[in-house]
């Protein structure tokens, strides 16, 4: 078993409860983790053998630019949901999102969501 983690994927997207947030928009960050069967890829050296983490960067980006959301929770079930179709020999996969100086009445450095599936 192993672990692919990307890291820091950074967004420009309009998703959040306000109205001001979904036209003016914000900066978000995202951070990938699949747990997967790494025994058969490191033996080979192939890529048709192991998770393409590009395949996942391409699927957390289209989910992050596709559709405007309300809450961060629905980005991550959007991002859970799209990972597990497009990718194969995935045992679990955790997803953090996080909103950067979310519009909170003070200086906040970022709010965040982290989901498991």
């Amino acid at each position: 078993m192993g672990q692919i983690k990307i890291e820091g994927m950074e967004f420009y997207a309009f998703h959040g409860h306000y109205k001001e947030e979904q036209i003016v928009g914000n900066r978000f960050l995202v951070d990938l983790e699949i747990e997967t069967d790494m025994e058969v890829p490191a033996a080979s050296d192939s890529l048709e053998d192991a998770v393409n983490y590009q395949v996942a960067y391409r699927v957390v980006k289209d989910e992050m630019k596709r559709h405007t959301s309300n809450l961060l929770e629905n980005i991550g079930k959007r991002i859970l949901d799209a990972i597990y179709n497009e990718l194969n020999g995935i045992e679990s996969v955790t997803v953090t999102i996080r909103k950067m100086n979310p519009p909170m009445g003070g200086p906040i450095k970022n709010v965040s969501v982290r989901m498991t599936r």
